[in-house]
């Protein structure tokens, strides 16, 4: 069995954001205001399957501007820097582009 969650992105009116995080495989819906909560939500949510996340899908509603897409690209760049120099590692793999 995959355990696989969904991410899906919304705008409020201030075009500030959340993130519902849903895992797909009982249902259970969390709703994360920051990207500190959302690590937290998946932590907690995956600890049901021993930690192990196959997969965290991401969708983004319609009502989500390219400026409210900026804010949480920028975020999270700044949390993957932090995550890697405390780790020592690259947790992103960079895809190396050919020149054929």
């Amino acid at each position: 069995m995959a355990v696989v969650f969904e991410a899906k992105i919304f705008a409020n009116l201030d075009d500030t954001w959340f993130i519902e995080l849903k895992d797909t495989v009982d249902g259970r819906v969390m709703l994360c205001n920051n990207l500190e909560e959302l690590e937290k939500n998946i932590e907690s949510l995956g600890e049901m399957y021993g930690g192990h996340v196959d997969e965290v899908r991401w969708f983004r509603d319609e009502s989500v501007s390219e400026l409210v897409m900026d804010d949480l690209r920028l975020q999270m760049a700044e949390q993957r820097e932090k995550i890697e120099e405390e780790r020592g590692a690259v947790i992103t793999p960079v895809v190396e582009k050919s020149n054929s």
